[in-house]
């Protein structure tokens, strides 16, 4: 006989997050100002002299300007972003990349690092063996390099920290979740690493002993990942969907209390709702008295 995982309904305290007295969170037709000082940005209109929000989202202000950054949203890349994308076709001189934007991004083949020097011409042979650098289906880390007229994105891995990713977990989330830090490459305490892209596409990985300096990237390790490895990244992994079922901004150190937040429970334990609800309200509790 199975063992079956029952939970009795209980009386829950409602829990005081502090999200629902929030005056900068808006939906579609709340007037954000009627005075008519304040001119209006993405996510707002005009009706009837008041500037009202057109998505769900926060209010944002830079002197004059009123913008709503909706909450749910495809990642509209800037210069210098990390994101970690998949390669969906292999083309002419170029690879064509999914990075949760709207338009498919670009690499181009002059903008990756091919081993044997970084700086000689691409040859026609360069072009032939494409493949056996990406194929589709590969996971990829790179930086936005620029940005084309109609909006998509055109990507380099020319540093040694981006390029093709080995063995590891993709968790696909909101970009409106990833926090901008200097650095969005951590290898956290616990044993793991992990790529926070600004893309909402964050990778876990078992944190590399030695770095593999000289393969430029295209070096991916295919030795079998530990048990205990794959359970702490299990566990990122989890933690990761309930900050997100939360909507707290992500970044090293929101992962790494969530992460300890949750070593009492089991890991497939931490997707019951109630459970995430107790381990986000202690990672709260230690972001707050961190920054206190």
């Amino acid at each position: 006989s199975m063992a079956a995982d029952m939970r009795l309904p209980t009386l829950r305290k409602p829990v005081s997050i502090s999200t629902f007295d929030r005056k900068d969170l808006v939906v579609p037709g709340d007037v954000i100002t009627s005075d008519t000082g304040f001119m209006r940005g993405h996510g707002t209109y005009v009706e009837e002299d008041k500037l009202t929000a057109s998505v769900a989202g926060e209010v944002q202000r830079v002197d004059k300007l009123i913008c709503v950054r909706p909450l749910k949203t495809r990642f509209n890349g800037e210069v210098g972003d990390v994101v970690v994308g998949r390669i969906t076709e292999v083309q002419q001189k170029r690879w064509k990349v999914e990075t949760n934007s709207r338009l498919d991004s670009v690499l181009l083949l002059s903008s990756v690092n091919l081993p044997g020097g970084e700086l000689r011409r691409r040859s026609a042979e360069d072009e032939l063996t494409m493949r056996e650098y990406l194929q589709e289906g590969d996971l990829i880390s790179a930086e936005v390099q620029s940005v084309f007229s109609d909006g998509a994105l055109s990507l380099h891995t020319r540093s040694l920290k981006y390029g093709k990713l080995g063995q590891g977990v993709l968790v696909q989330l909101s970009p409106s979740l990833i926090k901008r830090q200097k650095t969005h490459f951590h290898n956290l305490p616990c044993g793991a690493s992990i790529i926070l892209g600004n893309n909402g596409f964050v990778w876990l990985y078992p944190t590399p002993g030695q770095q593999e300096e000289e393969a430029g990237g295209f070096y991916t390790s295919l030795e079998p990942v530990t048990l205990s490895d794959r359970e702490v990244i299990s566990r990122l992994r989890n933690c990761l969907f309930a900050l997100a079922a939360h909507k707290i901004l992500l970044y090293d150190t929101s992962v790494l209390y969530c992460y300890e937040s949750s070593l009492q429970h089991q890991v497939k334990d931490i997707l019951k709702p109630e459970v995430m609800e107790e381990i986000v309200m202690l990672t709260q509790q230690k972001l707050l008295e961190q920054e206190g």
